[in-house]
């Protein structure tokens, strides 16, 4: 049975391995966005960026749902 320490190991291991693939998923380019009379489009399910996405992160292309399962994909495909 894992003690309290070896636990503790394994989280830690884990959170850094997803802050890794976090950091990776930053420095790749954002695709380009798709703008339909002024508004951004999400380039996956075409649903508005939400607002509060756009003023994060101007330069969005994907709304915030999206952009989640996007990024699971990219870990799982490292």
């Amino acid at each position: 049975m894992p003690d309290l320490y070896d636990r503790a190991q394994e989280r830690e291991q884990q959170n850094t391995q997803d802050a890794q693939a976090h950091y990776r998923a930053s420095l790749s380019p954002e695709p380009e966005q798709v703008i339909v009379a002024g508004c951004v489009l999400c380039i996956d399910c075409d649903e508005p960026v939400q607002a509060a996405r756009l003023a994060a992160k101007p330069n969005a292309a994907r709304c915030i749902y999206c952009q989640g399962e996007y990024e699971k994909e990219q870990r799982r495909h490292g």
